[in-house]
């Protein structure tokens, strides 16, 4: 019986500092920095190898180096920090193997990967170790807090207290702290959940096709091996191949962000209706007071021209009976429906949500709303208004005056910028996707397996 392909080995190095653990966050900085670059690159290289094992069947050789070293590196870092705090020394800033550090990760390279299994296994085989790993991992407790008298409607609180991992790792650290000593027997089990973590890890990352076991092997070693195939020399990542694959995949995950910003302002723009407005949903207002206003709107100085630019010309509907929709300036709204019972809507929210008022007690208008002059533009049902300098308001009401308006409101704008916005985005990222392509396959080559040693002669009898 052999091993899984997957080999996570870790050596206690006693005796351990009873307090450095504490600042081990702070040491570790520089490390967590680079790792949040290269697992970006990890990331966008994984969808690479997808798409190549699924032509293919193959993993290509320095793709899989690559993400093998951002593991190994993340599996130090973790074992000098708060993943294991088994050792004190610092660790390495190298992708590649680093057999001396007390913490090890070897996976098999694998010559052949199943193209069909590639569909499913990261997602849908994964899912019972996804549980298990989230358990060892990560946890949360989550609560919620409503009825705030803000009227904000309510507050989630997540605590995430780490997992079992971080938990069992907290005890250690105490006892490292009162005693000086790791007790071994914790140790041992939280070296087995970062094996089956790891594991988990490499078979969701697509780097084998051997299902991790649903056992936890506790202990610093694995299980020997009892086969002797000989191992394919690995590609070796200098720091000029390092640079540019990492570069060349975060241009790529840019690249890719660009295209799904370019998809979305391209949907948004072929919803446009025939007379070129983008309209929002309809949200429901209602009041039984005799008028609706909105918040109040201020236009001044660059911000005209910024807005016509940007939003373009502007156009309130209502559905149903035909109702008085006007805009005009603040002033003169105040001035009209001072002592007039209206509400101002502080927040107009779309199904399911519930829009929220300010009520202004009052009595009745003294005229209809369309005998008024003071409107800058106003209309039945539907207003469309050129933004002008100025504080402004819109007012909604019955066209004779009468209490009681329900309604649903739609909003819409020309947009002008979102055409050339997403023919913008289109070119950034046909550009962001070729160079990041680029410095890959620049990387890739710029990386070298090692030349063979001298074969040995065998001895002449």
């Amino acid at each position: 019986m052999s091993t899984y392909p997957v080999r996570v080995e870790a050596r206690l190095e006693e005796p351990l500092s009873r307090g450095l653990w504490i600042v081990k966050w702070f040491l570790a900085i520089p490390h967590y920095i680079v790792l949040g670059f290269l697992w970006i690159a990890f990331g966008v290289l994984t969808v690479i190898a997808f798409f190549a094992i699924l032509f293919t069947g193959r993993y290509p050789r320095a793709l899989f180096d690559f993400n093998l070293g951002v593991l190994r590196w993340t599996w130090r870092v973790a074992y000098y920090t708060y993943g294991a705090l088994g050792t004190d020394r610092y660790p390495p800033f190298t992708l590649g193997p680093a057999p001396d550090y007390p913490a090890t990760l070897d996976i098999d390279y694998p010559e052949r990967l199943s193209r069909g299994l590639v569909l499913i296994k990261w997602w849908l085989l994964a899912i019972p170790h996804y549980l298990i790993v989230g358990l060892f991992t990560s946890g949360s407790v989550i609560s919620w807090r409503g009825d705030l008298p803000d009227d904000s409607g309510g507050v989630l609180y997540t605590l995430d207290w780490g997992g079992l991992i971080g938990l069992l790792v907290l005890i250690a650290a105490l006892f490292l702290l009162f005693t000086g000593r790791y007790p071994q027997g914790l140790y041992d089990l939280v070296i087995g959940m970062n094996r089956w973590s790891l594991r988990v890890a490499a078979y969701a990352a697509l780097m084998t096709d051997a299902y991790p076991p649903f056992r936890l092997e506790q202990g610093g070693h694995e299980l020997p091996r009892m086969d002797a195939r000989p191992a394919r020399s690995p590609v070796r990542h200098g720091a000029a191949s390092v640079v540019a694959i990492t570069l060349g995949a975060l241009l790529a995950f840019a690249g890719i962000a660009t295209a799904a910003t370019t998809t979305g302002t391209a949907l948004l723009d072929g919803t446009r209706d025939s007379a070129g407005f983008i309209s929002t949903p309809a949200g429901r207002v209602s009041t039984p007071a005799y008028a609706l206003t909105t918040e109040q709107i201020s236009v001044a100085g660059q911000g005209v021209r910024f807005l016509r630019e940007s939003v373009g010309r502007v156009r309130i509907e209502t559905t149903g009976t035909p109702l008085f929709i006007g805009i005009a300036r603040q002033a003169d709204v105040t001035a009209y429906l001072g002592g007039v019972a209206h509400e101002r809507i502080t927040h107009l929210a779309y199904p399911p949500g519930e829009t929220r008022y300010d009520h202004h007690p009052g009595t009745a208008p003294a005229s209809a709303p369309a005998a008024e002059t003071f409107w800058a533009t106003s209309g039945s049902g539907s207003l469309t208004w050129d933004i002008q300098p100025g504080d402004w308001a819109a007012v909604i009401m019955n066209a004779d005056g009468s209490p009681g308006v329900t309604t649903d409101i739609t909003v819409a704008a020309t947009l002008p910028w979102l055409y050339r916005l997403t023919w913008g985005l289109l070119i950034a990222t046909v550009i962001l996707l070729s160079a990041g392509t680029g410095l890959v396959l620049a990387g890739i080559r710029l990386a070298a397996a090692p030349a063979p040693g001298p074969a040995r002669r065998a001895p002449t009898p």
